[in-house]
């Protein structure tokens, strides 16, 4: 402790002169800083809160903007899907009218052809009894035209078996 207490320039001793000088070196150093370091330095830190403003000013517009976009996708997104099912249930309401149009045409095409086969049948049917009527005819003339031998001619005979068969019919 004596070595710091000592007149000799102890940490603790006192030096007029020195302090001066210090004194007017930091005068001298403020005054400079504050000519010609603080100006440029404020300017800079100004500018930069400038900047981080501006920043965060389109930072704040980004987001509210992509916010807006992500809205308007999720709406978009809604009306799609609400789209879809549209499409979907239009797309089963086309087919299954579609089917019963089918079914309704093969039916009306199927009564069509019963209808074809029961005309074509009936058809035939008469035909047939023509057809048959005309041979028990020609049987018949042939019949009695050996029982009666040569009596009646063929015109006669036809005659009389046509008035017969017609009265069949009638009955």
């Amino acid at each position: 402790m004596t070595f710091l207490l000592a007149g000799g320039g102890g940490l603790l001793s006192f030096n007029t002169g020195f302090a001066i000088w210090i004194l007017l070196s930091l005068i001298v150093f403020l005054w400079v800083m504050t000519k010609y370091a603080v100006p440029p330095i404020m300017t800079a830190l100004k500018d930069r809160e400038q900047n981080i403003k501006e920043s965060l000013e389109a930072a704040e517009e980004a987001i509210a903007k992509a916010e807006k976009i992500s809205k308007d996708n999720e709406k978009a997104l809604r009306e799609a899907e609400v789209k879809a099912q549209q499409i979907r249930k239009e797309a089963v309401e086309e087919a299954e009218l579609i089917r019963t149009e089918r079914i309704s045409k093969a039916k009306e095409e199927a009564d069509k052809l019963i209808e074809q086969a029961r005309a074509s049948i009936e058809q035939e049917k008469k035909q047939a009894l023509v057809d048959l009527r005309k041979e028990v005819a020609k049987l018949a003339i042939d019949s009695a035209s050996k029982i009666i031998d040569a009596e009646l001619d063929n015109a006669k005979n036809q005659k009389l078996v046509d008035n017969f068969l017609s009265d069949l019919s009638k009955n």
